[in-house]
C-alpha cells in the first residue's frame, strides 16, 4: 500500500515535500505531477526502482527515461550542450519540452539510448515538481504515467490511486493534470529537430 499526499498545487507544504523526497532517497517509486501530465519516477541511477517502473509500464529496455531537472544549472553534469542550444533551452524552460542531448559520462549507461548515447532532459513548470527537485537536489529519473494499452496518461489522482497504490510507494496528488505529452526536441545535430509535437509550441523553430 502506497502513501498518498495531497500537496497544494501552488503552495506545496514543505513537510510533505520533505517526506516525499525521503521516500525517493530510500529507493521508492513515486507518482508526481508535472506541467504536462503525471509522471512516475525514482532516484537517479536506482536500478531496482527503475526496473519496477519498467514493470509497471511494461517497457522494454530500449525505452528512454528522462531526467527531470529543477533548472538548467544541472544540465552540464548530464548532457553536452553548446551555447546556441543552451540559449534555446533557456528560452523554452521551464516548460513542456523534453530535449534530447548527447549524454556525459556522469549518466549511468542503463539510462542512455543504447545506439546514440543520448539522454532526455526536462525542466517542468510546476510548483510541486519544482519543490520536490529543489529538496532532492538532483534530477528525478522519470517516465510519463501512461499505463500499458492506454492511449493517454492518467490525469485523475483518485483514479491513479485506485489503479496503482499497490505497486508504487507514493502518490503525490497535485490536482488534475493534462494528458498531452511534452514536445520532444532533438539537439543532437546542427539544427533542432522536433521528434514529437506535444503541448509545447513549435513556433520558435522558424526563427532558430
Amino acid at each position: 500500500m502506497s502513501q498518498y499526499f495531497e500537496i497544494h498545487p501552488d503552495n506545496p507544504q514543505s513537510r510533505l515535500i520533505k517526506q516525499s523526497v525521503d521516500i525517493i532517497k530510500k529507493g521508492g517509486v513515486i507518482i508526481y505531477p508535472t506541467d504536462s501530465s503525471y509522471a512516475i519516477g525514482c532516484h537517479l541511477g536506482d536500478k531496482k526502482a527503475m526496473d519496477r517502473i519498467r514493470m509497471i509500464r511494461q517497457l522494454d529496455k530500449s525505452h528512454d527515461f528522462t531526467l527531470v531537472c529543477r533548472d538548467l544549472s544541472e544540465i552540464s553534469q548530464y548532457a553536452v550542450v553548446d551555447n546556441l542550444n543552451y540559449r534555446l533551452m533557456k528560452s523554452l524552460t521551464p516548460g513542456p519540452y523534453t530535449f534530447i542531448l548527447p549524454a556525459t559520462r556522469e549518466v549511468p549507461k542503463r539510462l542512455l539510448n543504447p545506439k546514440r548515447k543520448t539522454i532526455g532532459i526536462r525542466v517542468p513548470d510546476n510548483a510541486v515538481c519544482s519543490a520536490l527537485l529543489e529538496e532532492l537536489d538532483q534530477p528525478i529519473m522519470s517516465s510519463t504515467l501512461c499505463l500499458p494499452h492506454d492511449e493517454f496518461p492518467l490525469t485523475d489522482p483518485f483514479q491513479i490511486r485506485l489503479k496503482l497504490e499497490s505497486v508504487v510507494d507514493l502518490i503525490v496528488d497535485g490536482g488534475y493534470s493534462g494528458h498531452e505529452a511534452t514536445t520532444v526536441v532533438s539537439l543532437i545535430n546542427d539544427k533542432p529537430e522536433i521528434l514529437r509535437h506535444g503541448l509545447g509550441s513549435a513556433d520558435w523553430l522558424q526563427q532558430h
